[in-house]
């Protein structure tokens, strides 16, 4: 979802100058970053034996969330001892960057990987800049390889570019006076993204990491259905290729390197069966406790790649499943937002040149908290503060107060809270005659990125949401689009919630006041909408009337698996979402009388 020219005009007073630095990139155990442990132990190594441990240390679908999340995003859960259950606060780049510098220590051989989603639908300190503070904190804290996830397209082809090489914002220019933005200095690997003209990756499609004789191969794929889930716009003239065929490939080209030991960086996922970070997802057997696209995915890769690091459906787990020799082979994700992060030992052998992994004996991989309470690390301190005084102007302008939390993104039911205030702001922003006359409004629960918290950790006070903040459960600024949809047609849109690419991870969108309905999720595919149920303003949708929808411009693309609403009519462009979402905020609360987290019953679930 690529950010719109109405958001580069606020932003644009804050750059300065235009200038071009291509950063060269490669993958090799250089000087690390000024104000960061070198990303491999320079001691003397003592490993002297056939085999060698190496660590791999990753993470996942970080979204530019350089300070703390806030509410539920920002923390993990936590399986106690006696079977109960903990809640931990986690994640900021601070505590992040200081755990996996504490984490290489006594570890001669260590390197470190992500699976996708560094930037987009970022909060404003980051969003606001068009993520280059988030790319400077992974040069920072010695992120060596990263995989391209969906998130990455959100403005497009060329920023993704921008991100590897480096150079000012084509229209925004630079934002700090006399400095440069130096691109990325770990590789991007786009090994399934071709682009159309080429016929070649967009970027590199791997790397190999190379340490006192070890030699590791990275390739790096994003989901193939990345199509379906971005803005049109941000993946034109490329191709996603299938995953597991483009992994089996590279293996093979590595191999012929001599490169044996391979770990694919993966932007796909599962469920784990528990919520729990540190839930054992091997029990009762390999792979019994999780489900999802990654899966069937890491059953079909070549036994030649050794580890499979995921994500995209910012879920923890650290599993083992077999591959298609029967052999065990681990495939983890650490959630979201840096909250945690994978601690993996890959035992290397001298002698072959590959990971040493039998059926009894895996790589050992296990999650680890990045938790509040640990120490900070100094450079990303500075790193927050330099941004945040930039943003300032911006980001702490009061828009609204609310009474208490407004779960959106940790609601973990079909209806959120937030996403009822979401709808309902962008129907009355599009209701009137003149904006478009909107009868109703649909918002996807994929573009709520956060909750809203009551006591903020930006200490403006309690109750009082900021710009930054609204920024933060709205980032990527779409327009919204106000169309006519036939009755049948908006059943059609409702039922595709469920069913289709849908059905085995429903995307259950947020409805404006007064259109309430029946999910019934003990029925399968569409007939879990209950027709009969569909209602506006206690009225029955008609079929063959015509309703006046608004939407955002990625719903109204049929983004997200909803190709009925590609075929509305009579188009009406309005405000953005956000602008939307700001103005409810101002005008529907205020200090004395602030706004209350909506009861969300507007769709009933039997399950």
């Amino acid at each position: 979802m690529p950010a719109t020219s109405q958001r580069r005009r606020r932003i644009r007073g804050l750059a300065a100058g235009t200038a071009v630095l291509a950063a060269a990139v490669g993958l090799t155990a250089a000087a690390a970053p000024a104000g960061a442990d070198h990303r491999t132990d320079q001691r003397a190594d003592r490993s002297h034996g056939r085999t060698v441990d190496v660590q791999l240390l990753s993470f996942n679908d970080f979204h530019g969330n350089l300070e703390p999340p806030q509410g539920s995003s920002g923390t993990v859960e936590e399986t106690q001892p006696d079977g109960s259950r903990k809640t931990v606060a986690a994640g900021g780049v601070e505590y992040l960057a200081q755990a996996l510098r504490t984490a290489r220590k006594g570890h001669p051989y260590s390197v470190t990987a992500a699976a996708g989603d560094m930037v987009g639908a970022s909060p404003l300190l980051s969003g606001l800049f068009h993520d280059e503070p988030t790319i400077e904190a992974m040069n920072k804290l010695g992120l060596d390889v990263t995989s391209v996830g969906n998130h990455e397209f959100d403005e497009g082809r060329a920023e993704l570019t921008r991100m590897q090489k480096g150079g000012c914002h084509p229209k925004d220019g630079c934002f700090e006076d006399g400095k440069t933005f130096k691109g990325a200095d770990f590789p991007y690997l786009t090994a399934n993204v071709t682009d159309d003209r080429t016929g070649k990756p967009l970027l590199k499609p791997y790397t190999v990491w190379k340490h006192k004789g070890v030699e590791i191969g990275f390739i790096g794929v994003t989901l193939k259905g990345t199509p379906d889930i971005v803005n049109a716009e941000g993946v034109k003239g490329l191709t996603f290729h299938d995953e597991v065929a483009t992994i089996n490939k590279y293996a093979k080209v590595l191999e012929r390197q001599g490169v044996k030991s391979v770990v694919a960086l993966i932007h796909e996922g599962g469920m784990p069966a528990s919520t729990s970070y540190n839930y054992d997802c091997d029990s009762p057997g390999p792979g019994d406790g999780i489900s999802g696209p990654i899966t069937e995915i890491a059953k079909k890769v070549t036994p030649k790649v050794d580890a499979l690091v995921t994500g995209h459906t910012h879920q923890a787990y650290a599993c083992t499943i077999p591959d298609p020799s029967g052999t065990p082979r681990t495939v983890t994700s650490a959630a979201s937002f840096g909250r945690l992060y994978t601690d993996t030992t890959l035992t290397y052998d001298r002698r072959t040149k590959d990971i040493v992994r039998t059926r009894v004996h895996a790589p050992g991989a296990a999650n680890r908290v990045v938790n509040r309470k640990g120490p900070k690390a100094a450079d990303m301190t500075s790193l927050i503060a330099r941004w945040n005084k930039l943003a300032a102007p911006v980001a702490g302008r009061p828009v609204g107060h609310i009474s208490a939390d407004i779960p959106g993104r940790g609601a973990n039911t079909p209806e959120s809270p937030l996403g009822d205030v979401v709808a309902d702001a962008q129907l009355a922003a599009t209701a009137d005659t003149g904006k478009g006359g909107a009868q109703l409004a649909l918002m996807n629960p994929g573009g709520i990125r956060s909750d809203l918290a009551y006591a903020a950790s930006g200490g403006e006070g309690d109750g009082v949401v900021t710009y930054g903040e609204a920024f933060t459960v709205q980032p990527f600024t779409n327009m919204m689009h106000v169309v006519d949809l036939t009755g049948a047609q908006l059943l059609a849109g409702l039922q595709q919630q469920v069913s289709g690419p849908n059905e085995a991870s429903p995307k259950i969108l947020q409805v404006s006041e007064g259109l309430t309905y029946t999910l019934d999720m003990t029925q399968s595919g569409a007939a879990r909408v209950v027709k009969d149920s569909v209602k506006l303003n206690g009225k029955a949708i008609d079929p063959a009337a015509a309703y006046r929808v608004a939407m955002n411009e990625f719903l109204a693309g049929g983004g997200d698996g909803f190709p009925a609403f590609k075929d509305g009519q009579n188009p009406h462009v309005g405000p953005s979402d956000l602008d939307a979402f700001t103005a409810y905020l101002t005008a529907h609360s205020s200090a004395q009388k602030p706004l209350d987290p909506p009861k969300a019953d507007r769709i009933t679930v039997v399950k």
